[in-house]
């Protein structure tokens, strides 16, 4: 990839991710978990509890669950989710191999390391 195509492919991610960021501020969810966190870090500082204290008071059993790995029926490890997006088309992908139709077919047309740097996230 030439440095140009990687300075645009980068120049319309920043612009998507502002726009995302934009609305993400403008969304009256968020800003009431924004208002609740602040609210209960006042209430944890006023009380001199951490949020481990809280977590304890709350889910007494939460540390033993958190423990546990998680394993498939046959014994292996789950493949992480790998999300995609597609900044020309905004499509979505989540795929757990790379045997993906479509996936494939953006590697085909856009090539292995363009598509690559188009991974949104991982999860477990």
């Amino acid at each position: 990839m030439s440095l140009l195509n990687e300075y645009i492919l980068k120049e319309q991610q920043l612009k998507q991710l502002q726009e995302d960021l934009n609305r993400l501020e403008n969304d009256q969810r968020l800003k009431n978990e924004l208002a609740f966190k602040e609210k209960l870090e006042a209430l944890m500082e006023e009380f001199h509890k951490s949020a481990a204290d809280v977590i304890a008071l709350l889910d007494p059993n939460a540390d033993q669950r958190s423990s546990k790995p998680l394993k498939s029926t046959d014994g292996r490890r789950k493949r992480r989710l790998k999300v995609y997006k597609n900044p020309h088309t905004g499509e979505v992908i989540e795929t757990r191999g790379g045997n993906h139709k479509g996936l494939r077919a953006w590697k085909d047309q856009y090539g292995d390391e363009t598509v690559e740097s188009w991974l949104d996230r991982m999860e477990d």
